[in-house]
Formats: C-alpha cells, sequence, structure tokens
C-alpha cells in the first residue's frame, strides 16, 4: 500500500509583488492619499518654520555679521524695500517649514513605492536615501562652517571710496545658493555610484582619468565660486576632490559585488588600500587645517 502523499507547503515567494492585485486607479488612490497627507505636513510644518523663522535667519547672519565685525565695519543687515522683511521670514519659513516636514514627506514616499519593492530592493532603497540625505548634510555644513565664512571675509576686504550695505534679501539669497549648492555637489560619490552600477565607469577609469577629474573639478569651483581669489576656489575643490575619491572606491566595492554575482574570480588590486589611504589622509589633513582655522586645538587645550 502506498503511504499516503504529503500535502506539499508552499513556499513563500520573496520577490513576489504585492501590488500586482491593486488596479490602477487604486494606486492613483493611494498616491492622492500620500499626496495630501504630504502637503499637510508641509503646510503644518510651514506654521512652525514662520515661528522660528527670525531665529533661523539669525543663525543664518552669524558668519555676514561676524565678517562685518572682524572688518571693523557695522555689524547690522539692512532691507531696501517695506516688503523686504515679510517677504525675507515668509522664504526662510518656507524652506525651514520644507525641512522640518521633510521626515513625514519621505516617509510617505517610502509607504507608497516600498510596496512594489522586493525585499533587495528595499534595502537598497533605504541605504541610498540614508547616504543622500548625509551627503546632502555634510554639504551644507561645509558651507556653512567653512566655505561661507572664508567667502565673505574675502568678499567684505574689498574697501574703498563706499561702504557695504548688506540687504537681508541678498544675502539670503547668497546663503541658499551656496548652501543647496554644495548639498548637491556632495551627492557625486552616488552619481558615480550609478554610473559604476550600469557599467558606465569603472574604478580603473576614475583612477586613471584622475588628472583630467581634478581639471573638470577647478573648472566647476571657478563657476561656481562667486568670488576670485584663488583661496576660495581651493576651498571648494577641496571637498569635490575627496568626493570624487571616495567615489572611486564606491565604484571599486560596485565592480567587485557584480563580479562576485557572476561568479567570476578577480585578481587583488590595489586600488582599495590607495584610496583608503588618500581619503584618510586629505581627511586627516582637512582637520588639522580647520582646527587652526577656526582654533578648535586653542579650546580644547
Amino acid at each position: 500500500m502506498a503511504p499516503p502523499s504529503q500535502p506539499e507547503r508552499s513556499v513563500p515567494v520573496e520577490d513576489a509583488d504585492p501590488t500586482e492585485k491593486m488596479s490602477f486607479f487604486d494606486h492613483l488612490e493611494e498616491l492622492r492619499r500620500r499626496i495630501l497627507y504630504s502637503l499637510a505636513a508641509v503646510g503644518l510644518g510651514l506654521c512652525v518654520g514662520l515661528y522660528f523663522s527670525t531665529d533661523a535667519f539669525e543663525f543664518l547672519a552669524r558668519p555676514m555679521l561676524q565678517a562685518l565685525a572682524e572688518a571693523k565695519l557695522g555689524d547690522k543687515l539692512i532691507y531696501t524695500s517695506p516688503l523686504g522683511p515679510i517677504r525675507l521670514l515668509l522664504s526662510v519659513g518656507l524652506y525651514l517649514g520644507i525641512v522640518i516636514a521633510s521626515p513625514f514627506v519621505l516617509h510617505q514616499i517610502w509607504l507608497f513605492v516600498a510596496p512594489g519593492l522586493y525585499r533587495h530592493e528595499r534595502r537598497a532603497a533605504v541605504s541610498f536615501l540614508l547616504s543622500a540625505i548625509f551627503l546632502f548634510l555634510a554639504g551644507t555644513a561645509f558651507g556653512y562652517v567653512i566655505a561661507l565664512p572664508i567667502m565673505l571675509k574675502f568678499l567684505i576686504s574689498f574697501q574703498g571710496p563706499f561702504t557695504p550695505m548688506i540687504s537681508i534679501n541678498d544675502y539670503f539669497d547668497l546663503v541658499l545658493v551656496i548652501l543647496l549648492g554644495l548639498g548637491l555637489l556632495f551627492q557625486l560619490p552616488i552619481l558615480i555610484f550609478f554610473l559604476s552600477l550600469f557599467g558606465i565607469v569603472t574604478p580603473r577609469f576614475l583612477w586613471e582619468n584622475f588628472r583630467y577629474a581634478v581639471l573638470i573639478i577647478a573648472i566647476a569651483a571657478a563657476v561656481v565660486t562667486p568670488t576670485t581669489d584663488v583661496l576660495t576656489m581651493v576651498v571648494f575643490m577641496a571637498p569635490m576632490i575627496v568626493l570624487y575619491v571616495i567615489g572611486i572606491g564606491v565604484s571599486f566595492l560596485v565592480v567587485r559585488k557584480k563580479e562576485e554575482a557572476a561568479g567570476r574570480r578577480r585578481e587583488p588590486s590595489t586600488v582599495a588600500a590607495v584610496v583608503t589611504v588618500i581619503v584618510i589622509g586629505v581627511g586627516l589633513a582637512a582637520v588639522v587645517w580647520a582646527g587652526n582655522h577656526f582654533g578648535w586645538w586653542s579650546v580644547l587645550r
């Protein structure tokens, strides 16, 4: 007598798409709901941002006031239009509200996108999002702490038969361009990651064309820098070169992962070691320079 056949157990498929049963109109309804929630969060963030807009602008104005004080000039900013302060506070409140609401908005985007992703795609998306946020914050911090004071000190040094009277609106536009521009420039490793992922560039290609990359970075820094002095351009170039070197390391990891997935053997390479040594050396040099420039070591002593 044949033994009774055991019922086959269904094995959950990891790569099953949980949204395949949703219709097109269901997706539209879900998108509409997430957009409404995001707009409500931005509106609430705007109310909070308007409340703290004065304090936020005082924080942004500190590098300018410090540069004016060091040049022994008036430590006050002016406005040239009756609507200038109102327009400034509205702009600062709006941007501050977007920053405050951004975690909730990103969560709503994730709730809309995540159900249609596989498990490994979700992990990759989370890593990409966290890396992009970290690099953007690092770029804005670098702009506020290092690039902006040096640039403003150079701009204020131009003295002649005139006295600088800095408008609050013009200054806010300048700060916004610098901080957002550096935040976007710091996304260079992520750009290299995607170029390497699609096979457009390789770590060997990036390393062999390093001198051309430095030339392109110098041209980009000369275009982005609103001043004409070499020091400010070098300040803009230094993080971009470091990010390019970090991008070589990222490209190396991506290519190695693709080769391991393809089952191919690869010979040991010295690219990773060279990249690591350069990144550590440049990082230590930047810390030493910043400590001497801003007096961190005297404070520690």
